[in-house]
């Protein structure tokens, strides 16, 4: 058996899913919610089988698995989503993506996010955002907008475009294809954790709209808020959510 690295596993991993997650949809014979049901279910065995194999001392934390506490005492934890954006998935768009990170002491050191419909995945050790004219683009949640968005969209004079899976957002930034993503609506560390470790090494800014930084494997897994945007943007935007109380309340 090979010996992996990190960055190599959390790589096949990501591929891996997204080879299963998209297995599903064969001869179009699920649909909606059966469909990502027996996805999520194939890919989480698969997933914890080969954890626990390659990485057996560390810990998970994955969407669709009920929560080790374990977790918490260890050092090095999995945060895995095997299908960020399941909406998306379900009824057939793309902007889903495949959300796997390794946080070693509450930092996504080593990550991978798969856009599978693509044939993609973005490994934080082998990745750059794309640093050219402003696309003069926010991209937002499509089905959980934040209240105030459109409003602070004007403040920084850009155009808003909804997307789908939170991994799909992070990602345009890091292409170029938007100039920041912002949420104020509340998500989970298993939706954050993989995308943030990319975008953090790609050299794009990623914190809590506060300017404070994100923390993974905690015991409340909840994150109320996430800003991923281009370096030369952050002290601009973070003046700006700074204005509008709705946000930071």
């Amino acid at each position: 058996m090979r010996d992996l690295d990190d960055h190599d596993l959390a790589s096949h991993l990501a591929t891996g899913i997204g080879d299963i997650v998209r297995g599903t949809r064969a001869g179009g014979l699920l649909h909606g919610r059966s469909l990502a049901r027996v996805a999520n279910d194939v890919a989480e065995d698969w997933t914890g089988e080969v954890l626990a194999v390659h990485r057996p001392d560390d810990g998970i934390l994955s969407e669709g698995v009920a929560d080790d506490r374990s977790r918490l005492a260890k050092s090095r934890v999995w945060i895995i989503d095997v299908i960020d954006g399941t909406k998306e998935f379900s009824t057939g768009r793309s902007d889903w993506s495949v959300h796997v990170a390794l946080v070693v002491d509450g930092r996504p050191t080593v990550a991978a996010v798969g856009l599978p419909d693509a044939g993609r995945v973005f490994r934080s050790d082998q990745v750059d955002h794309v640093d050219g004219p402003s696309s003069g683009t926010m991209v937002i949640s499509r089905n959980n907008p934040p209240a105030g968005i459109h409003e602070v969209a004007d403040e920084l004079g850009l155009h808003v475009r909804p997307m789908g899976s939170a991994g799909a957002k992070m990602l345009s930034v890091l292409l170029g294809d938007a100039d920041l993503y912002l949420h104020a609506g509340g998500q989970n560390e298993w939706d954050q954790a993989a995308p943030v470790g990319v975008a953090l090494a790609a050299g794009l800014h990623a914190s809590r709209i506060d300017g404070s930084p994100l923390e993974f494997n905690k015991s409340d897994t909840y994150s109320p808020d996430i800003l991923v945007c281009r370096p030369d943007l952050t002290e601009k935007v973070l003046a700006v959510t700074a204005g509008h109380p709705v946000w930071t309340a």
